[in-house]
């Protein structure tokens, strides 16, 4: 005892020199000593911040801040240190040298935010000029260096520093409740901090005592012996008995004054005798910790239990975060603790993220998808089998053989006897000069053709991802309504054509007068049905929302509609670039929009829709491909496409020298052109195919390899694409409906329109002499039965073919000009109208016989099976108008439901593909394609489909 009593007088002799450069924050006299501070922190070539603080869980953080004081009384933030708990952060922030920014560096992952007190110590030695060294310690342990670069600079001019001391987000007048100690440490090296005052925290979160204060007094100071650490021992367990002992006595009080309060149940002489007895008063301490007391008339009064609590506030108990709430991910575990919880890290194979969810934060682990990672290790060409934290590697892929121990080696492909490396449900098809090949899925399946999915909706997308890295291979955003472009506004993963609130503003689309953008306020200046927030002309009204040079300006307020740099006011072609606005029959419209150029026609009428106007219109047209003869670049050949490749005027069908090389297309006596058309007179071909180099595998040489290509025979088509459209109305004089309205999707291949109108088309501007067409027929509603189909050969709107689709037996509404009677099922019509549109067209294409002068029935289904509500419908067309040969297959996903057979009709040589409607609103054209192809098919020379 003898031997403390001289350690003690050693200690409190060596406290009388060191204390005296301190700084203690809290203190205000020396909080004031402004120079004090300034040379701490620029003359001395060390200065630490020790802070001894408790974050309720309620508050943001605890910051300790010098301000300078600037002219004016304005104060200027010079130096900062935040804890803030709820981030795990310690932040440190210091002026600029301009003064201008604070910058910042960050320690993270510090989780202290949990009622509890903490030690803080942040040691900043400076290195070399302007640039300092920070170290943090949390509870003893290191957390930590940094460098700060640069460091604070000095003024000699102003040095009047002043600290704040915040909690949370405002400051507050019981910071000493929250943070017991906040000293600044000048000169100090951290091995004299380790030793002498990061012990504190081993009595960081009890209270202080006069025990307490004078072990911190004792451990704050060097030297430090073996026998302080045992008083340090001793004096723990005593202060844990003097907790547990005060905590029953209080306990007990309460106890004595609930039973006393229920006196006042009984009679008024009880009553009066309770009055007698002695209160229990907030002196007493009779709260728990950290729970405000108040004194009334009748005894104290506890406050709420702290934050990660509850009960009376004299006896609170710590809440079970992890039963009540759950924070944490699923594969984690969360630990309770005091006044608050934590989560294990998320394992291997997750990534982790937090998300702020009312006042807790809930933990969530994402699988990481290894195999979008270098194919997760697996060998090249092989399956990659992503799984909940991990992954696997499973066979090569198709195409290839082999294993993950050897790799995996590409396979011989469709070759004669070998093994066809296509799904199952998939066709293997020979393309090009090179033995390329193919595999493409069978109707009702997607994906990459090795792999292939269900594909309930027929837009090209499987219902579920394939192993397969193709876009093909993609899960469907909507399943079960063809949406070829998978649009999804919102970004939720619900396709916009299957999601109520598609923009995720919480207006639902049948509402939203912005189905695609969000605009909770629904603005709308114009009252044309769009919104403000997607008006391409907000102040104008424009339903149609037309936009020519797709600027986002609309065309009914666009000063430049087809953005050639010419205004409107002066532009000859207002819908049709042209920078020269050549006019060569003067008549005030341009060439490149004129229907006649040389003939003047300011009007540009054009009552056939065939894009030749009336006053140069003739219908003149030998060879019947739709191509008057005085503009038919072959007109005895039939060649609706005009494909001209040298540009000399003569189409390629009637050119002998396509690319102008001087090679003849088919020789007499040599095998003629190994590039027809690709100029080429060298005649290059390297491996001696027969196929000249600079066309190999790509025949037209528009850089689209031929087995992509949608036609490879012509440079001017490679992709299907209806994004530019004619709209064709077929009873502009009749009032019974509206127009219809089109809508283009995927870059042109998916078509909606959503009007309940007269019968209309949407025509592509692409012509096609023999073609594939392809697509998915899909009617969105289930209040209407009317008819939808599609168009091919389209010449004009008095000739083309259409193939109509009705679900019910239904009498048209207008009687005039004859009765029209429609039949349910499919039927392909061949329209020749004397008249062309009008009325009278209208009915007779409502009704399910020939109609003379108009048009003829060429096919009808015999079982007249109707269209069925919200199902996927696939066509497939074969025409090749050099022999009249039609054919057209429907499917129910994978099931042929209709064949119209060999058909032979020559009523249209080629033309034109497209879309129509007639008084059914909400169709889909989906996944269309559309091929080149004049490649006769086998049943070419079958007995033809009986006529119905």
């Amino acid at each position: 005892m003898k031997l403390l009593t001289i350690l003690l007088l050693l200690v409190l002799d060596l406290s009388i020199s060191v204390s005296a450069s301190e700084i203690n924050l809290l203190v205000n006299d020396e909080a004031r000593e402004s120079d004090k501070i300034y040379r701490a922190l620029h003359h001395d070539d060390a200065v630490s911040f020790f802070v001894n603080l408790k974050i309720p869980s309620r508050d943001d953080s605890i910051s300790v801040a010098l301000y300078r004081n600037e002219e004016e009384g304005r104060g200027r933030k010079y130096f900062e240190i935040s804890a803030n708990g709820h981030k795990g952060r310690v932040t440190i922030k210091i002026t600029s040298e301009d003064r201008r920014e604070m910058l910042t560096n960050v320690f993270r992952d510090i989780w202290i935010a949990d009622h509890k007190w903490h030690t803080i110590l942040l040691h900043f030695k400076l290195l070399r000029s302007n640039v300092a060294r920070v170290s943090l310690l949390v509870d003893c342990v290191e957390n930590g260096h940094q460098e700060i670069n640069p460091w604070l600079p000095g003024n000699q001019e102003n040095n009047t520093l002043s600290p704040l001391i915040k909690i949370g987000k405002k400051g507050r007048n019981n910071v000493q409740s929250h943070v017991k100690q906040a000293i600044m440490i000048p000169g100090k090296s951290l091995a004299f901090l380790r030793r002498n005052y990061v012990s504190v925290c081993s009595q960081a979160d009890r209270p202080e005592t006069a025990e307490s204060s004078l072990f911190n007094m004792i451990n704050k100071y060097e030297p430090v012996s073996e026998l302080l650490v045992q008083l340090s021992d001793l004096t723990s367990v005593l202060q844990d008995i003097h907790k547990v002992m005060k905590d029953q006595v209080v306990e007990s009080r309460t106890l004595r004054n609930t039973i006393s309060n229920c006196a006042i149940c009984g009679t008024r002489d009880s009553y009066n005798d309770m009055k007698n007895n002695v209160k229990v008063t907030c002196s007493e301490n009779p709260c728990q910790d950290n729970v405000d007391c108040t004194d009334t008339v009748d005894g104290f009064v506890c406050g709420e239990c702290p934050a990660g609590y509850h009960g009376n506030g004299t006896v609170c108990e710590d809440v079970d975060e992890c039963d009540t709430i759950q924070p944490c991910s699923l594969v984690t575990s969360c630990v309770n603790t005091a006044g608050g919880y934590f989560c294990t890290p998320c394992p291997r194979g997750y990534v982790e993220s937090n998300t702020t969810i009312r006042n807790f934060v809930k933990q969530t682990c994402t699988d990481i998808d290894e195999c979008a990672i270098s194919n997760g290790e697996c060998v090249k060409n092989s399956v990659c089998i992503n799984e909940e934290g991990s992954y696997s590697c499973g066979d090569c892929i198709g195409g290839y053989e082999g294993n993950q121990t050897v790799g995996c080696q590409e396979l011989r492909l469709c070759s004669d006897g070998g093994i066809n490396p296509c799904s199952d449900d998939a066709d293997c098809d020979v393309t090009g000069t090179n033995r390329d090949y193919k595999c493409t899925c069978h109707v009702g399946f997607a994906g990459s053709g090795y792999f292939c999915g269900n594909d309930s909706d027929q837009d090209g997308l499987p219902d579920e991802k394939l192993p397969c890295h193709e876009k093909s291979c993609l899960k469907d955003n909507c399943p079960f309504v063809p949406n070829s472009g998978q649009e999804d506004s919102d970004n939720d993963g619900i396709g916009d054509a299957c999601d109520g609130d598609a923009d995720n503003d919480d207006v639902t689309n049948m509402e939203d007068n912005c189905v695609l953008v969000p605009n909770a306020d629904q603005q709308n200046s114009d009252s044309d049905s769009h919104g403000d927030a997607c008006d391409n002309c907000p102040n104008v009204k424009n339903s149609k929302q037309l936009d020519q040079d797709t600027n986002g300006v609309g065309d009914v307020c666009d000063d430049d509609i087809d953005g050639d740099g010419i205004p409107n006011t002066s532009d000859n072609c207002d819908y049709t670039p042209n920078h020269d606005q050549g006019d060569m029959d003067n008549d005030g419209v341009g060439d490149a929009c004129d229907n006649c150029p040389s003939q003047s026609n300011a009007m540009q009428i054009d009552t056939d829709n065939d894009l030749v106007g009336d006053v140069c219109d003739d219908d003149a047209d030998v060879d019947g491909d739709g191509r008057q003869n005085s503009v038919d670049n072959c007109p005895y050949v039939i060649n609706s496409a005009q494909l001209d490749t040298d540009n000399d005027g003569v189409g390629d069908a009637c050119d002998e020298d396509d690319d102008n090389d001087g090679i003849p297309d088919y020789g007499i006596t040599t095998t003629g052109d190994n590039c027809r058309l690709v100029f080429n007179p060298e005649q290059t071909d390297t491996n001696e195919n027969g196929i000249g180099d600079v066309c190999e595998n790509d025949r037209d040489g528009d850089k689209v390899h031929d087995w992509k290509d949608a036609c490879p025979e012509n440079v001017q088509v490679a992709t299907t694409d209806f994004r530019t459209y004619q709209s064709v109305i077929l009873d502009p004089r009749g009032d019974a409906q509206i127009d219809p309205n089109w809508v283009v999707l995927n870059k042109g291949r998916e078509i909606v329109q959503t009007q309940n109108s007269d019968p209309g088309l949407a025509i592509g501007y692409d012509s096609f002499d023999g073609v594939d067409f392809s697509g998915t027929f899909f009617v969105n509603t289930a209040t209407d039965d009317d008819y939808a189909g599609f168009i091919f050969s389209y010449q004009s709107s008095s000739r083309f073919y259409v193939v109509t689709w009705k679900q019910t037996e239904q009498t048209y509404w207008q009687a005039t000009p004859f009765r029209a009677v429609a039949k349910p099922g499919l039927q392909l019509k061949a329209v020749h109208s004397t008249k062309g549109p009008g009325e009278r067209m209208r009915n007779a294409l409502w009704h399910y016989m020939d109609t003379a002068g108009e048009v003829t029935v060429l096919w009808s289904d015999p079982i007249e099976q109707g269209w069925k509500d919200r199902t996927s419908y696939r066509w497939e067309l074969q025409h090749r108008p050099h022999v009249g040969y039609i054919r057209i297959k429907f499917f129910e996903h994978s099931t042929l439901i209709a064949d119209t057979g060999t058909i032979l009709d020559n009523t249209v040589k080629g033309g034109r593909l497209g879309c129509f409607c007639f008084s059914q609103e909400n169709v889909i054209w989906s996944n269309l394609q559309y091929r080149c192809n004049d490649t006769l098919p086998q049943d070419v020379h079958q007995e033809p489909s009986p006529e119905t």
